[in-house]
């Protein structure tokens, strides 16, 4: 039976297709950034920042660490490694990287 992650492949096709929300992901990626990073970063508004953060959180696609006052996010690459694989061998299984992920996971 296909492990299934967390987020359906809807929810995630949904969560990715926003620009911001993956240009917040790449910037993201990698290292803990501030919200006032992100926001200097994507060049929106910090509550247009905080609202793809929160929908990110929801998904599990950021991780979140308080220090102080500050918020600080990092991409969650283990989620995002599961969705895409999750995807791939839903829509892709007879493609030899679904092959090569099908032997990973035994």
């Amino acid at each position: 039976m296909k492990s299934k992650p967390a987020l359906d492949s809807v929810a995630f096709a949904k969560v990715l297709a926003d620009p911001t929300r993956q240009q917040i992901m790449d910037y993201c990626c990698c290292v803990w950034r501030s919200v006032n990073e992100i926001v200097a970063a994507v060049d929106v508004s910090q509550p247009t920042v905080s609202h793809h953060l929160a929908v990110l959180r929801e998904a599990g696609l950021v991780e979140v660490k308080e220090q102080g006052k500050h918020t600080f996010y990092t991409l969650n690459q283990e989620q995002v490694a599961a969705c895409c694989g999750w995807l791939l061998r839903s829509f892709a299984p007879e493609t030899k990287a679904a092959s090569k992920l099908a032997k990973l996971n035994t």
